[in-house]
């Protein structure tokens, strides 16, 4: 069974920084891209960042662009969300996700239906 556990979120200043981490187990993580989404209060989920299997590819929405960074450790099992100039607007849980495909483009893995497997997500809260 693949499971995700999410952490490193919390109560933050605007400007802050945060690093969030996903642990995966019960699959092949190095095989899969990753993605993290986040969902404000009645809101829609939002892609926020992937990462391709190797690390080597990253891809973000134009949002988050120069200030977030995803990055993954493959002997570790883990993908990490860099966090810099924390906005109001950053307030809401955070999700990291394994993609269904091993081979799409991650350009592509941009909506909620292109990942399978969800982490019980983490809360961020920006206080301006």
């Amino acid at each position: 069974q693949v499971q995700l556990v999410e952490s490193g979120g919390g109560l933050v200043q605007a400007g802050d920084s945060l690093r969030l981490s996903c642990a995966a187990s019960g699959r092949t993580f190095s095989m899969y891209p990753m993605g993290w989404f986040r969902q404000a209060p009645e809101k829609e989920r939002e892609f926020v960042a992937a990462i391709s299997w190797s690390g080597s590819n990253t891809y973000y929405a134009d949002s988050v662009k120069g200030r977030f960074t995803i990055s993954r450790d493959n002997a570790k099992n883990t993908v990490s969300l860099q966090i810099n100039s924390l906005k109001a607007e950053d307030t809401a849980v955070y999700y990291c996700a394994t993609s269904r495909s091993r081979h799409r483009p991650i350009a592509t893995m941009t909506t909620p239906f292109e990942y399978d497997y969800w982490g019980q997500g983490t809360q961020v809260t920006v206080s301006s």
